[in-house]
């Protein structure tokens, strides 16, 4: 059996039905408690070292959720660090949509350098 397919008004609101501001609001502790509540749940890799992550990125794609999870930041700190749309970076890593070529390009290159990355944003930014 398989994946039910989703029109797009179905996914639009289901989208809408979702209390992003209280998900963006949840503390540590809330995410820890949500974690030992669920067996199924994949571990709390948040006090591993960044370097010690390795991000496995799709075959043609780019993993959006493993390089945020590796600079360890929530998704609006991801994209307002780096100049990305919050709602469409909540696409990419629900895999609605993968980024294009530039896109992921520029990705690649914050999974390696993102100070250098953040630098730039937040001159362009400040002009």
């Amino acid at each position: 059996m398989g994946k039910p397919t989703l029109t797009d008004a179905e996914r639009t609101a289901a989208l809408a039905a979702v209390d992003w501001e209280r998900i963006d609001a949840m503390t540590d502790e809330d995410i820890a408690r949500q974690i030992a509540e669920n067996p199924d749940a994949a571990p709390d890799l948040s006090d591993v070292p960044a370097d010690a992550l390795r991000v496995i990125h799709p075959p043609g794609g780019v993993s959006v959720r493993g390089i945020r999870a590796k600079l360890n930041l929530t998704q609006r700190a991801f994209a307002d660090r780096f100049g990305f749309n919050l709602a469409t970076l909540r696409d990419w890593e629900q895999g609605r949509y993968q980024p294009d070529i530039a896109t992921q390009t520029l990705l690649f290159v914050i999974e390696r350098e993102p100070e250098l990355v953040a630098n730039v944003v937040a001159e362009r930014n400040a002009a």
